[in-house]
C-alpha cells in the first residue's frame, strides 16, 4: 500500500510539472511558434541509483528501545538497530507510528532506512548530539557537525518513505543571527558561515547508488540535502518546507557538490536560499581538491521561496559540467538559472542545458554574475589579529590563490530554451569580465515578460532565435563590451 501511495505522490508532482510545460508549449503554439524540439544528452539515462537494498528483512527500532514520545532522545536505540541491520547483511529499517527526537544517525551499505507515513524524526536540538566529523562546508574542507541523517562511506543504501524529519532549526538559526551581528562589526563576514557550524539535515558523503525518496523534510538548521563527493544518487519526490517556523538562514534545499551521475526528480521545494543548487569547491581549497560536479540531471521539479530555481556556484573551483534541467517550474523565486562565482573561484561552468520552464514572479529569470557577493565572497584578515593563532579553517580561507588569473571562473556553452515567465523584475543581468566572457549563451523559443530587459557586459557570441523580451519600462535589453552577439 505504501508503495502505491509513494507512486501516486510522484504521478500527482510529475503531472503538475507536465502541465506546466503543456501550457508553456500551447502558448508558444498560438504564436506560431514551436517548441525546439531539442533532444536530451544520451547520458541523461545513466544517472541515478543503480541499485536498491534487496533484503526485505525488517528491523524495528522499538525493538531496540526507541520511544515515539517527543522527549525521549532515541539515537542510541535507532542507530543500533541500523547497525543490527547492516551486520545481518541489510534490510528495512522501521518505526512504529509517533514522533522520535534523535542526534545523529548514520545509515550503513544495504540498509533501507524507512519512515513510513505517521512517524516523525525530531532533530536534537543540543549541538553535542551531532558529533564533529571531517567533511566539506560551503567549499572548503574542514571540521563541521554531522548531519542529522548521514551516509557516510557506503554503498547501496536508502532513506525512504512518507514519514516526516523536522529538524527544528531554529537553534541553528539564533546562533548563525547572533553571530553575525557580532562578526559584521568586526569586519568578519567572510567566515561567520563557516565558525557558526549549523547541522545540516542529510548528508550524503564519499558514497555510492544511493536513493532517497518520498520523505518530506522541515526547518533545516543549514542546508537540507547535500551530495558530497559521491556518485549514482538519485533524489526522487522528496519534499522541503523550510520557512514553516521562521524564516532560517541559508536553508538550501538539494546541493549537489562535487558529484556526478546525479538524478533530482518530482521534488517540491520551499526553502530560503538556493533551492536546487550546484557546486564544486571555493578559492584555494577548491582548487586543490579540483573535483567537478558533472553529469547531473534535474526534472519534473518544483521551486517555490528560495534563492534560485537553479543555482551554479558560488562554489566553482572544480568546475560544473554535463547539466540537463528540464520541466522545472519557479514560483516566486529570486532567481531563474543562476550562475555565480567570485574572481578567487576559479573553475568552468560548461554544458548547462535549461529547457522547458516556466516561471511566475521571480526576481531575476537569468542571473550571471563573477563578482558575486563581495562582502562575503573574499577573505580579508582585519587588524588586531595574529596569523599563527588563527584557527585552521580561517587560515584555509585567507589562503591567496596564485597566480591570480586562476581565480578567474569562465561561463561558457550555456543553452537556454522553451522557457515562459511572466512578473520577473529583470530578465537578464549577465556581468562577465574582460578577461573572462560570457561565452556562447543560446536563447531558443524564450518569451519572458518583466519590468526590464536587463542588459549584458562583456558577452561574447550569444544567440538569440524566436526570443521575446518585454519589459514594462519600454527599454530594450542593454550590451556592452560584447561581441559577435546575434540578438
Amino acid at each position: 500500500m505504501m508503495k502505491r501511495l509513494t507512486l501516486l505522490k510522484f504521478a500527482i508532482i510529475s503531472c503538475i510539472a507536465c502541465s506546466i510545460v503543456m501550457a508553456a508549449n500551447s502558448q508558444l503554439a498560438t504564436r506560431g511558434k514551436k517548441p525546439s524540439g531539442h533532444k536530451e544528452p544520451a547520458w541523461v539515462k545513466k544517472t541515478g541509483a543503480r541499485k536498491f537494498p534487496s533484503s526485505k528483512k525488517k528491523f524495528s527500532v522499538n525493538q531496540y528501545g526507541a520511544r515515539p514520545d517527543s522527549q525521549t532522545v532515541n539515537t542510541k536505540a535507532i542507530q543500533t538497530a541500523i547497525d543490527a541491520c547492516a551486520k545481518a547483511g541489510g534490510g528495512i529499517v522501521v518505526f512504529e507510528p509517533g514522533s522520535y527526537v534523535t542526534g545523529a544517525l548514520f545509515i550503513k551499505s544495504n540498509v533501507q532506512l524507512q519512515l513510513d507515513k505517521g512517524v516523525e524524526l525530531l532533530g536534537s536540538q543540543h549541538f553535542d548530539d551531532y558529533p564533529e566529523i571531517d567533511t566539506r562546508i560551503a567549499g572548503i574542507e574542514m571540521k563541521w557537525p554531522a548531519a542529522l541523517i548521514n551516509v557516510i562511506g557506503e554503498t547501496n543504501a536508502a532513506l525512504t518513505g512518507e514519514g516526516t524529519i523536522n529538524a527544528r532549526g531554529k537553534f541553528c538559526w539564533d546562533k548563525y543571527w547572533a553571530m553575525r551581528k557580532e562578526y559584521e562589526q568586526k569586519g568578519l563576514r567572510w567566515i561567520v558561515d563557516y565558525d557558526a557550524k549549523r547541522v545540516r539535515t542529510i548528508l550524503v558523503q564519499h558514497a555510492t547508488d544511493i536513493s532517497i525518496k518520498g520523505i518530506t523534510v522541515k526547518n533545516a538548521g543549514f542546508w537540507t540535502v547535500q551530495l558530497l563527493y559521491s556518485s549514482y544518487v538519485i533524489v526522487n519526490g522528496v519534499i522541503i518546507r523550510n520557512n514553516e517556523d521562521g524564516k532560517g538562514p541559508s536553508t538550501d534545499g538539494v546541493d549537489v557538490d562535487s558529484s556526478t551521475w546525479v538524478l533530482i526528480e518530482h521534488c517540491d521545494i520551499d526553502c530560503n536560499d538556493d533551492d536546487f543548487c550546484l557546486k564544486a569547491g571555493r578559492d584555494w581549497d577548491g582548487l586543490r581538491v579540483n573535483k567537478p560536479t558533472e553529469y547531473v540531471v534535474i526534472r519534473d521539479c518544483m521551486a517555490r521561496k528560495g534563492g534560485g530555481l537553479l543555482t551554479l556556484g558560488s562554489e566553482t573551483s572544480g568546475g560544473i559540467r554535463h547539466v540537463y534541467a528540464t520541466n522545472l517550474y519557479g514560483k516566486g523565486t529570486g532567481n531563474g538559472l543562476h550562475i555565480k562565482s567570485a574572481t578567487t573561484r576559479g573553475g568552468t561552468i560548461e554544458d548547462i542545458h535549461f529547457r522547458n520552464i516556466q516561471m511566475d514572479s521571480v526576481g531575476t529569470a537569468f542571473q550571471f554574475t563573477m563578482n558575486w557577493n563581495p562582502a562575503y565572497s573574499y577573505s580579508k584578515l582585519p587588524g588586531g589579529y595574529t596569523y599563527d593563532s588563527l584557527p585552521a579553517h580561517w587560515k584555509v580561507m585567507l589562503n591567496k590563490v596564485e597566480p591570480a588569473e586562476k581565480g578567474i571562473p569562465h561561463f561558457r556553452d550555456v543553452y537556454i530554451s522553451d522557457i515562459k515567465a511572466v512578473g520577473v523584475k529583470k530578465v537578464v543581468n549577465g556581468a562577465g569580465m574582460k578577461e573572462s566572457m560570457l561565452q556562447d549563451f543560446h536563447f531558443n523559443n524564450v518569451n519572458v515578460q518583466g519590468n526590464t530587459a536587463g542588459g549584458v557586459d562583456f558577452g561574447e557570441g550569444w544567440k538569440f532565435d524566436n526570443v521575446t523580451i518585454a519589459g514594462s519600462d519600454g527599454k530594450a535589453l542593454q550590451v556592452s563590451n560584447s561581441e559577435g552577439m546575434k540578438l
